[in-house]
C-alpha cells in the first residue's frame, strides 16, 4: 500500500489513542510461556484480512497471540517514531520501501537473514524483484507481502457523456508537448457550469463544474500516484542505480517536460489549481462526481469498485509514453523492531506473513495483490468472481519493462520534502520547472557528500 496519501486532522485524531495504548503492554506480555506480539497496519481495507491470518497463526501456535492496530497512514507514521524514540514499538510493523531506510540507518529494525537461511525461505516465489527491495550490503529487513501498480480510474457515465469509450481508455498515448490523446479525453471530460467541455470554444476554464483530471501533488519525491509515472515514460530516471543509489537526476528536462505538462492543465482549466483545491482528497472528489479521471494505486480497487462507491468507475492502463507505458511497482514488508523482547516469536509471525498460509487468505479477500505469484492468482480469481476488471493493474505488472520500482536511498525524508516542495512551486506559478527542480536537485545530491 503503498505511496502516501495525506490524511485530514480530524481523521487522525479520532485513530491515535488505540495503537500508543495497545504499545504500553508491547512487549512485555509474556506470562507461563505465553506471548503477546503487537502488529500494526495502517490500512483499514486490509484489517480483517490480516486479523484472519492472525487467528490461524495462534491456532498454530497457541502459546502466541498477535494484537493488531490499525491508524490512517499520516498518523501510523508519527506513532511509530514516537514509539521507536521511547523505545517501545511495537514487535512488528507493516513497512513501507520509503521509510525503512531510516530504520536501517538507526539500527531500529530487526535483520531477519540469519531466520531465512535457517528456515530455508524460498524466495523465489515472491514477484520478481520484490524479495530484494529490502536488503541492504547483504542484511534483510523484511519479507514481501503484496505488490501494488497504478492505473487510470474513471466515471464511465461523465466519459460515456463525452463519447469516450473503454476501448478509447485501454489505448491512450501522451506525450509531453500536447499531451497525446490523453489530453484529448481530459479535456472532453472537463466540463464547464454551462455544459460546455474544454474542446468547446465556449468552454469557461473560471466555472467548471467536472475537472477532466485531478491531480496528486502531495506525493513526495517519487510521484507514485501521477507525475512520476508519466516522467518515466518520457524516458527519465530518478537514480543512478535502485536501490541504494546515490545520486539523483532530478534535473532532468525529462522531468522538467512533465511538470509542465501538468501546470498547463491547470492553466486550461481542465484540472483543479493547487491552492483551489478540495482538501477531502481526490477520492471524495471523483465520488461527488466533481473529477473524471484520476491515477490510482492497486489497493484503491475496493474504495472504487466496491458497494460504498457513489459513482460508477472502471480502470484503464496508462498511457504509453515516448518511452512506453509504465507505472511504479511497489511492495510492502513486515519488520521486525530491533528491541524486541521476543525475536523468534516475531519472526514466526513475519514468515507466516510471508507464507501462502497467510497470503492466500489475503488474496481471496480480494483487497491487495500478495507478493507470493500463486496467491496473486488467488486475488484475480477472487477479483473476477465480484464481476471486477482489474487488468490494468496485473496485466502492466506482467508486461516485459512495463515497471519500475521506486527509488530506495538513504535520507528519505529529506529528499521527500525537498522534492514535492520544488514540484509544488512549480505547479503554484512560483517557479520554472527547470529552474526549481535543478535546485532541489543540488540540495538532494549533497545529502549524499
Amino acid at each position: 500500500m503503498n505511496r502516501p496519501k495525506r490524511i485530514a486532522a480530524a481523521v487522525l485524531a479520532v485513530a491515535l489513542a488505540g495503537p500508543l495504548a495497545a504499545c504500553g503492554d508491547s512487549s512485555d506480555s509474556k506470562s507461563g510461556g505465553n506471548v503477546a506480539l503487537n502488529y500494526w497496519l495502517w490500512d483499514d481495507n486490509q484489517t480483517a484480512s490480516y486479523q484472519a491470518c492472525a487467528d490461524a497463526f495462534h491456532q498454530a501456535n497457541p502459546t502466541i497471540t498477535v494484537k493488531i492496530s490499525q491508524t490512517a497512514w499520516a498518523q501510523y507514521w508519527q506513532n511509530l517514531t514516537t514509539q521507536l524514540a521511547s523505545g517501545s514499538a511495537p514487535d512488528v510493523w507493516t513497512d513501507h520501501a520509503s521509510y525503512y531506510p531510516q530504520f536501517v540507518t538507526s539500527n531500529q529494525i530487526l535483520d531477519i537473514q540469519p531466520y531465512v537461511d535457517q528456515d530455508k525461505v524460498d524466495l523465489n516465489q515472491y514477484q520478481a524483484g520484490l524479495a530484494d527491495l529490502f536488503v541492504k550490503d547483504g542484511k534483510r529487513y523484511g519479507l514481501p507481502k503484496d505488490w501494488d501498480t497504478m492505473a487510470l480510474v474513471y466515471n464511465t457515465t461523465l466519459l460515456s457523456a463525452q463519447g469516450v469509450t473503454p476501448e478509447a481508455m485501454a489505448d491512450l498515448t501522451w506525450n509531453p508537448t500536447d499531451g497525446g490523446s490523453l489530453q484529448q479525453v481530459i479535456a472532453k471530460a472537463t466540463v464547464d457550469q454551462n455544459g460546455h467541455n474544454g474542446l468547446d470554444p465556449a468552454f469557461d476554464k473560471n466555472k467548471v463544474k467536472v475537472y477532466g483530471f485531478e491531480p496528486e501533488w502531495a506525493d513526495g519525491s517519487q510521484g507514485q500516484n501521477g507525475w512520476g509515472d508519466f516522467a518515466v515514460s518520457n524516458g527519465f530516471t530518478f537514480l543512478d542505480k535502485n536501490p541504494w543509489g546515490t545520486h539523483y537526476n532530478y534535473d532532468d528536462p525529462k522531468l522538467a517536460q512533465t511538470i509542465d505538462w501538468y501546470k498547463q492543465l491547470i492553466d486550461k482549466g481542465y484540472a483543479p489549481k493547487f491552492d483551489k483545491k478540495s482538501t477531502v482528497g481526490r477520492d471524495a472528489v471523483m465520488d461527488a462526481g466533481q473529477g473524471a479521471i484520476t491515477i490510482v494505486g492497486s489497493w484503491t480497487i475496493s474504495t472504487y469498485l466496491g458497494s460504498s462507491a457513489k459513482q460508477k468507475y472502471a480502470f484503464a492502463p496508462l498511457p504509453t509514453g515516448p518511452a512506453g507505458r509504465k507505472t511504479a511497482i511497489n511492495g510492502l514488508s513486515d519488520a521486525i523492531y530491533a528491541g524486541t523482547k521476543h525475536k523468534d516469536e516475531a519472526w514466526k509471525w513475519v514468515k507466516f506473513l510471508g507464507s501462502s498460509d497467510c497470503q492466500d487468505l489475503v488474496g481471496a479477500n480480494a483487497v491487495v495483490f500478495p507478493a507470493i505469484k500463486t496467491a496473486t492468482d488467488k486475488s484475480l480469481a477472487a477479483h473476477q468472481a465480484k464481476g471486477r476488471d482489474v487488468r490494468a493493474f496485473t496485466d502492466q505488472a506482467k508486461a516485459p519493462g512495463g515497471t519500475f520500482f521506486l527509488p530506495i536511498t538513504d535520507h528519505g525524508n529529506e529528499v521527500s520534502q525537498i522534492v514535492e516542495d520544488a514540484v509544488q512551486s512549480v505547479i503554484l506559478g512560483q517557479a520554472p520547472a527547470g529552474e526549481a527542480l535543478k535546485k532541489a536537485n543540488d540540495k538532494v545530491n549533497a545529502l549524499f557528500k
